[in-house]
């Protein structure tokens, strides 16, 4: 039997204190919206969306992850590493977050054998966020 699955969300771990910046950040660079707020188990759940992307901002962290402004210094440990957004043009991505204030900590690098061309970027918490669009 093959497992029929897609994509849901990607969950994000926060400080309690993080929650309404982070929902700040990724509603003002990315155009999410929030979608539901929730309280259970002692946390909170945020859920945000833009097209078919959805990412759950749930609170519980303890401690913040360093922030790393070269992409290539958060490849350990093993770990999930990174979320990726398509985009139709990366000059124009990468013009639109200069805009906000947020800098690139890897690229752009062009991907000759995919015909891609990508960017990396860390959002408010260091999470890792990779830009993707046709070369």
């Amino acid at each position: 039997m093959t497992l029929s699955i897609s994509q849901d969300h990607i969950g994000i771990v926060l400080l309690e204190d993080d929650l309404e910046p982070t929902i700040a950040w990724y509603t003002e660079v990315f155009g999410f919206e929030v979608v539901r707020r929730t309280e259970g188990f002692g946390q909170i759940y945020v859920f945000l969306a833009n097209n078919d992307i959805r990412i759950e901002l749930l609170t519980g962290a303890t401690t913040r992850q360093p922030k790393s402004d070269d992409v290539f210094t958060t490849l350990d440990p093993s770990r999930y590493h990174h979320l990726c957004f398509a985009v139709d043009d990366l000059d124009a991505a990468v013009a639109h977050l200069a805009d906000h204030g947020v800098p690139l900590t890897g690229g752009p690098f062009d991907i000759t054998e995919l015909n891609r061309r990508n960017a990396f970027i860390s959002d408010n918490l260091g999470n890792v966020i990779e830009l993707i669009a046709p070369a």
